[in-house]
């Protein structure tokens, strides 16, 4: 397992930052933010110093119930090829549910969910990172995440789902700290005690970030600093074993440089006052096919799971993004708060990749869009999410103001070509074509 030490994720609005900051030895990039032929500037200095940059995947959601997309593994292959990367990170998540499968409307999180520790899931999950490390050029390692609400019916605590993950695929595990916190005060489950459980012999790499409470859930928000009990987290994981390497994720709320520093600081005294712990090895510390005697799983035998569990997660995706029922056994109240959690992430995603619509709209921004999310699933990614939202404000004859109307009917028409978005048979867009005509 190759020694990483202390790292930073890094991002544009700390880049100068990240630069100055001493004893940082390796960075963690989203991947689906890069361009392979066109690094920022910043990032391609830090290569060149010859710091570590390890590309983190956000968008194949290896937990869902379709087969990985080519296309998404090309591009993330594509990335650590660019990087020089010893290695690829992604979620035990899914972010995406629908379509084929089940025969309806394919629907985008914008957010990672969690699978259920089941065997169908595990069958799943386990085929799909096969495929992954097939066309992958470097070594996978998986992430744990937090999770606002629990599935019904689980089979298996976290650790043990990971254990038999790794037993069975020999992937890698990035153990995100901050997210076994999540889930102790959300989920009611003992950090400790998954610790215990899984192989820490496979861990690649840590994670530890910042979140905050609100009544009584936590929220992984990587937007405010480190607390102590998450530290603890990290105290624990180091009586175990001593990770390769450890890096401080943060995604808002940007403090100034010397707070960033403050806390690799505490990361790195939690590192030198644990105890020497040797590292085991086993069969998490190289890419390696099935252990003898584990369950095997392929195409034939996974496709009554796969289709089990596509209604599972496009029931739980469409209660959370489309306001359908909640589904049996899961907890209405928590459903709520990941709705609104999930709607809000929209809300702030598309503020920033689409910065004219808050512009136009001004304070009617957040409220219309939260109105426009409910029961609107998004489909495409954020841009087009941001397309979609400016055809249902303009097929309503909004905003009122005829000056803003007139605005976002030419930002609408700069952006979508000679046609129209979507279907022609789509009723909105029919719509938004009598409202342009009156702009």
């Amino acid at each position: 397992m190759e020694h990483l030490g202390t790292g930073i994720g890094w991002r544009p609005e700390i880049a100068d930052g990240v630069a100055e900051l001493p004893g940082v030895d390796w960075v963690e990039v989203v991947a689906e933010n890069l361009c392979p032929g066109h690094l920022p500037p910043a990032l391609q200095a830090l290569r060149e110093r010859g710091t570590t940059v390890v590309p983190h995947g956000v968008s194949l959601g290896l937990g869902g119930a379709e087969r990985p997309d080519p296309a998404r593994l090309a591009a993330l292959a594509e990335r650590a090829e660019a990087l020089g990367a010893p290695l690829v990170t992604e979620h035990i998540a899914f972010v995406r549910a629908g379509g084929p499968l089940t025969a309806s409307p394919a629907m985008e999180a914008g957010h990672l969910l969690p699978v259920p520790r089941t065997r169908d899931a595990l069958d799943v999950l386990c085929e799909n990172i096969r495929i992954a490390q097939d066309a992958l050029p470097v070594p996978l390692a998986m992430e744990n995440i937090a999770a606002l609400v629990a599935w019904p019916d689980e089979e298996m605590t976290e650790g043990r789902f990971l254990a038999e993950l790794v037993e069975r695929t020999g992937v890698r595990l990035l153990i995100d700290v901050a997210n076994l916190h999540t889930n102790h005060v959300n989920r009611n489950e003992d950090p400790a005690t998954a610790l215990d459980e899984l192989p820490v012999e496979a861990i690649a790499y840590v994670h530890v970030a910042g979140g905050i409470e609100r009544d009584g859930v936590w929220h992984d928000t990587h937007a405010h600093p480190v607390t102590r009990p998450v530290l603890d987290v990290l105290v624990e994981l180091c009586a175990r074993t001593t990770p390769p390497g450890v890096l401080l994720e943060r995604d808002e709320n940007f403090p100034a440089t010397d707070e960033l520093a403050k806390e690799l600081d505490m990361i790195r005294t939690v590192m030198t006052e644990a105890p020497a712990v040797p590292v085991r090895r086993g069969p998490g510390t190289a890419q390696v096919p099935a252990t003898e005697g584990s369950p095997t799983t392929g195409p034939a035998t996974t496709a009554p799971a796969r289709q089990r569990l596509a209604v599972a997660q496009a029931a739980l995706l469409s209660a959370l993004v489309a306001g359908t029922p909640a589904p049996e056994g899961f907890d209405r109240r928590r459903l709520l708060v990941q709705s609104r959690a999930l709607a809000d992430k929209r809300a702030s995603v598309v503020a920033k990749v689409a910065p004219e619509l808050p512009g136009i709209l001004g304070t009617d921004y957040r409220p219309s869009f939260l109105g426009y999310a409910r029961h609107r699933p998004m489909k495409g990614g954020y841009r087009q999410d941001a397309m979609d939202f400016a055809v249902h404000l303009l097929a309503e004859n909004r905003p009122a103001d005829p000056d803003a109307r007139r605005q976002l009917t030419q930002w609408w028409r700069d952006r979508s070509g000679p046609k129209p978005p979507g279907r022609p048979a789509n009723r909105l867009v029919r719509a938004a074509r009598l409202a342009l005509g009156r702009g």
